[in-house]
């Protein structure tokens, strides 16, 4: 996903999105693990994805605690 999609999400949202990629993330790893992988970009790919909410939520944090 895009910085700007995951940007227009509620915490909520993001929060299940995060767990979304993280259970993708083990299958992908699991199915690297017994060459069952097709698209090995896949795995780097669900980790930015990854990064870019945690990034999101934290800002958010930040802007909450400053206000």
């Amino acid at each position: 996903m895009k910085i700007n999609e995951l940007r227009e999400l509620s915490q909520a949202e993001l929060e299940e999105k995060l767990s979304e990629c993280k259970q993708e993330l083990f299958n992908l790893r699991f199915q690297n693990a017994i060459n069952q992988l097709d698209n090995p970009k896949r795995i780097g790919d669900v980790k930015k994805t990854i990064a870019r909410i945690k990034t999101i939520i934290h800002e958010r944090e930040l802007q909450g605690s400053a206000i």
